[in-house]
């Protein structure tokens, strides 16, 4: 399958048919349940990381949602918590590049590989990132669980 980049980066790189990352998941430009729809929302959710924008990424998800950061952690659980984790986490990222490639996607659930490139800023350097996450959608297209597996 083709890998893709999220919106952000097709913006930078000058390719049409960018996508506006204020718009919230519910709002796909593709049927849920299609590969095409799980592009949108990885284009929207690598959007929201390369803008370090929490509120754009809690808005991806359902107002009950559970987010496994790492498969042993408890799970970051509402919009609200998720968006505290995702600034803190942001907080210390620079120059994010965010692609990914959609695995598999049947009804409301979907695998998908991603890899990320960003600069750690404890670090000082530049690091790289690869992961699969697995995520859940309820009927309005918002993710209600979402799991990653990653390494850098």
């Amino acid at each position: 399958m083709r890998s893709e980049r999220s919106s952000a980066a097709r913006r930078q790189s000058g390719s049409s048919g960018s996508l506006d990352p204020e718009v919230c998941l519910a709002h796909f430009d593709a049927p849920l349940g299609t590969v095409a729809g799980a592009t949108a929302a990885l284009r929207r959710y690598g959007a929201a990381w390369e803008a370090c924008d929490p509120g754009g990424a809690a808005a991806l998800f359902s107002a009950d949602a559970a987010y496994y950061w790492t498969p042993f952690s408890p799970p970051k659980r509402g919009q609200a918590e998720i968006a505290r984790a995702w600034s803190a986490a942001t907080s210390r990222q620079r120059e994010i590049r965010f692609r990914f490639r959609v695995l598999s996607f049947e009804a409301r659930s979907g695998i998908a590989q991603w890899r990320t490139r960003l600069v750690r800023t404890t670090l000082g350097r530049e690091v790289e990132i690869d992961g699969i996450l697995l995520a859940e959608f309820d009927a309005a297209g918002l993710c209600r669980v979402f799991r990653e597996w990653w390494h850098s």
